[in-house]
């Protein structure tokens, strides 16, 4: 599993803008919910806050990656975003957010789902990609680092 395996370019974006974590919920909700043929921008938003009630996906050094399992997934599917400004996110550093990647995936992909936050995980856990990221002057090339970081 890599990065370009679930990301594409048009779901990579710069200058977010959120004032919070319900916000941003709400925002990833709408951006999923009109790239996803059958899926609801209300289910998308409602899972992607259970998860949060589990505990945060705010893993620090102002990384988050919301995630859920969506019946209307048929393969993994992420989204890059660069925030206009960090925001609080009740990460597990109490450092706010300001890059996160989404993911959604297929109800029954549990190996899958496992596979692909360990990639993330991983590569946001490194300064160099978080800087490279943080420092893209466009969306273009935010995803090109994505892709790149592997």
């Amino acid at each position: 599993m890599r990065i370009e395996d679930i990301l594409t370019a048009d779901r990579a974006q710069i200058n977010v803008p959120a004032s919070s974590k319900k916000k941003l919920l709400q925002y990833l909700a709408q951006f999923i919910g009109q790239r996803l043929p059958g899926s609801s921008e209300d289910d998308i938003y409602e899972r992607l806050l259970t998860r949060e009630r589990l505990g945060s996906t705010g893993i620090g050094e102002g990384i988050a990656i919301p995630h859920c399992r969506l019946q209307q997934c048929d393969q993994a599917l992420g989204v890059l975003l660069r925030l206009e400004a960090p925001i609080d996110y009740d990460a597990v550093d109490q450092q706010p957010v300001d890059l996160v990647f989404a993911l959604l995936v297929p109800e029954e992909a549990t190996e899958e789902h496992l596979q692909v936050l360990a990639l993330l995980a991983r590569n946001f856990g490194t300064q160099e990609f978080r800087s490279a990221l943080r420092n893209a002057p466009n969306a273009q090339q935010l995803f090109q680092r994505a892709l790149n970081a592997e």
